[in-house]
């Protein structure tokens, strides 16, 4: 079978790079055409368009790059024609993927959805146009199910597959991690700044603000895989400030606590037990938007899964030096960190069990086979 596959970040990547692997396992056969990045691409298939070359966050941004976008669909539409697929598998994305899924269903092409476009949190309207153009849909989080029902459409809910990239990782030696990226003894604050150039500009000057009123602890910045290094040193002024590329899980398999950028690595740190900080700021014009449409009581997953507040929000002009060292002051305190804890395991109960990119894998299989 001939599967094309568009994903569009980091975590797109991962969760696509799991799914080709358990697609692997279903249909041995399995002809694979992708937009997505490394990972996907240590796998096999054929690599289109990398992620990095379509990095726009917020409403703002995309639409002082629309002509670029409006390139990048067209270019998508010409390539899956001239592949002819059995199916396309979404995963995430929604303001592209949902421009491609509209396109295919006149098209008559098979359309699959892995991980929902977060249709919950604003523009609920969008639902009847996903009913129409997406044959499934595959939801990771476990009111999903719940909330498309109400509308009529019956989706799968297949657990959540951040629980299988984590536990399926090697395990790290804290002393020799420490020793190959010649960190100190001292205890880890990790700096999850985000993926895009946008956000880390945004987020990281503030976190590394910090620096110098925690000395006995250890601020280490996770590096994304999509920027260079030369990008983030711009930023670090302090002597006592770290950066490891790309290892963002074994950073924090070994971290005391820390200060995360609102996105799926809050639901990763919570997953490896660490107390955190969530974080967000986005363009001025972006946010205002965004705060007329979006109905949500909490932006990070961590708190609408477990429908109440168990991490700290810091968002936009609560997002600045005084308060970030107030909240990091309290997640450090063990009073506060023991009921964190439980929380995280409450959590991961809620997510389900493993088997995320398999289940999903068999259901696609499945569907394009007959």
């Amino acid at each position: 079978m001939k599967y094309y596959i568009i994903a569009g970040e980091a975590s797109g990547d991962l969760h696509g790079s799991n799914l080709m692997k358990a697609l692997l396992k279903q249909d041995n056969k399995a002809d694979i055409r992708f937009w997505g990045g490394d990972l996907m691409q240590s796998v096999g298939g054929e690599l289109v368009v990398h992620y990095k070359e379509r990095q726009f966050m917020g409403f703002a941004e995309v639409i002082f790059n629309l002509r670029k976008v409006l390139g990048q669909i067209k270019f998508c539409k010409t390539d899956i024609e001239k592949f002819q697929p059995d199916a396309i598998i979404f995963i995430d994305n929604s303001g592209f993927n949902l421009r491609i899924a509209k396109w295919a269903k006149i098209k008559k092409i098979k359309t699959h959805y892995y991980i929902s476009p977060q249709v919950w949190a604003s523009r609920a309207g969008r639902v009847e146009k996903i009913k129409h153009d997406v044959d499934a849909m595959y939801v990771i989080l476990p009111f999903e199910k719940e909330f498309y029902k109400k509308y009529g459409y019956n989706v799968h809910f297949v657990g959540h597959p951040l629980i299988d990239a984590i536990a399926d990782r090697p395990q790290v030696d804290e002393n020799s991690f420490r020793k190959q990226h010649k960190l100190s003894n001292k205890p880890i604050i990790a700096l999850l700044p985000g993926s895009r150039k946008q956000e880390i500009t945004k987020m990281l000057s503030v976190m590394l603000s910090l620096v110098n009123d925690f000395e006995n602890y250890q601020f280490v910045i996770a590096g994304a895989p999509s920027q260079d290094f030369d990008f983030y040193k711009s930023f670090i002024k302090q002597d006592n400030v770290h950066f490891i590329s790309n290892k963002t899980y074994d950073l924090l398999s070994i971290s005391n606590a820390a200060l995360v950028t609102s996105g799926t690595a809050t639901l990763e740190t919570a997953l490896f037990k660490v107390p955190q900080v969530v974080c967000y700021k986005a363009n001025a014009i972006s946010y205002q938007i965004a705060k007329r449409i979006i109905t949500l009581k909490y932006i990070s997953l961590v708190n609408l899964i477990m429908d109440r507040e168990v991490v700290t929000e810091l968002i936009q002009g609560d997002f600045n030096k005084k308060r970030l060292k107030k909240e990091l002051t309290a997640i450090l305190e063990s009073e506060n960190r023991e009921q964190l804890f439980l929380d995280y395991y409450e959590l991961e109960q809620k997510l389900g069990g493993s088997g995320a990119s398999d289940n999903t894998a068999a259901l696609i299989f499945n569907a394009v086979k007959n």
